[in-house]
């Protein structure tokens, strides 16, 4: 699996598969930063700075450095091999641009939900829609610097979670560790049946 356009794709000429996975969780959890590690093109993101007159509504207790939010998408792509690109779509965190969801998730294959155990239940709305809506999703634990760890088995616990869910734990400022989640979401997917497996329209 590769990163980018290889020699070899460029010489191909099959057309390959695109999957559109989103990127869910709670307010500043770290989806737009995940999608901006793996991206192979500049992501689009739809970001303003927070306010004052913003923090009731936007607390960043627990993120206190966190200056910007996402009021619409993120956008980025990431091809995991020469056959197969996935489209990311981050989601917004907070309540009043849940609206936005239902269009996001339209042909989706399936989504990440990133989790802070520091601010564990900020995920729970992001797990109950996926599981309303038959959407295969893997529940990635951003492991931020100073926030104690826990196994999966514990997250899972916390969360409720069928067993086979899958849980990782993932740095997302790395794009290793991201592209091992985004990995995790389409093995599960597929192997769970998923009804959602139409291609992203492009």
């Amino acid at each position: 699996m590769v990163f980018g356009r290889s020699e070899r794709r460029r010489k191909s000429s099959v057309e390959p598969v695109t999957l559109k996975i989103l990127v869910a969780g709670g307010f500043g959890v770290g989806k737009t930063t995940l999608v901006g590690a793996v991206s192979e093109i500049r992501p689009l993101r739809t970001e303003e700075l927070l306010t004052e007159a913003g923090r009731p509504v936007d607390p960043t207790d627990g993120i206190e450095a966190k200056r910007t939010t996402t009021v619409a998408m993120d956008f980025g792509r990431i091809s995991l091999r020469d056959d197969l690109v996935l489209y990311l779509f981050g989601t917004p965190g907070q309540d009043r641009f849940w609206f936005l969801w239902d269009e996001l998730a339209q042909g989706a294959l399936g989504a990440v939900v990133l989790a802070d155990t520091r601010r564990l239940s900020d995920c729970f709305a992001a797990i109950d829609y996926f599981e309303r809506r038959g959407i295969s999703f893997t529940v990635a634990v951003n492991c931020f610097d100073g926030a104690k760890r826990y196994p999966p088995d514990a997250v899972r616990d916390a969360l409720d979670l069928d067993p086979g869910v899958p849980v990782l734990l993932c740095d997302a400022r790395e794009r290793a560790s991201a592209k091992d989640v985004l990995i995790s979401v389409v093995q599960h997917a597929l192997e769970s049946g998923s009804d959602h497996r139409q291609p992203a329209a492009t």
